[in-house]
């Protein structure tokens, strides 16, 4: 058999023998064995059963022990949380927050919630960025206020602060909004 052809699945969260949810640090038994319809396939087993099982022909056999999976990371802005004040501050239509709206909708963008479908001059020379809601197909105006870099910093405040993070600052939204590279 090439060995491309299989693949070997990371540890259980379970004994395959009795079904015992492995706790965190708990020590199990791993083999390896052959499986006519997979070619090869792990089997993780608790000391407990391992020890009043009859072992079966294995290719492989080893002691680990689980590291139960990290929480996921909550997401520094909720998709839902930007989305809906952008909303908001596009429907208010006061240009005062155009620097906000439109780091919002790069925010969105770069999280594929929005696509960027054309950029147009207005007459007084400005850009007008046109996104749709990819789950929606809702078409938004944005105005690119072309922006400079030493504003960044002044309108990234205030997107935290109204975002509502501890103390003004979700975690990671700094770094996420100077990012050149979509992530």
């Amino acid at each position: 058999m090439n060995q491309t052809e299989w693949q070997i699945k990371s540890s259980a969260h379970a004994c395959s023998s009795c079904r015992k949810e492995f706790t965190d640090g708990e020590a199990f038994t791993s083999s390896l064995v052959t499986d006519p319809d997979t070619g090869f396939m792990r089997v993780d087993t608790c000391t407990d059963c391992w020890r009043g099982i009859p072992q079966i022909p294995a290719i492989s056999r080893w002691k680990t022990s689980y590291r139960a999976p990290a929480p996921r990371p909550e997401e520094a802005i909720r998709k839902e949380t930007a989305e809906a004040l952008l909303r908001r501050l596009v429907e208010s239509g006061e240009e005062t927050h155009r620097g906000v709206v439109f780091v919002l909708a790069v925010m969105l963008e770069r999280r594929r919630l929005l696509v960027e479908r054309d950029v147009q001059r207005t007459p007084e020379g400005g850009r007008l960025r046109i996104y749709e809601h990819r789950g929606t197909g809702e078409t938004f105006l944005i105005f690119d206020p072309e922006l400079h870099l030493h504003d960044l910093e002044i309108v990234q405040q205030e997107v935290m602060t109204l975002l509502g993070g501890p103390d003004g600052a979700p975690a990671g939204i700094s770094g996420e909004m100077q990012a050149s590279e979509p992530s």
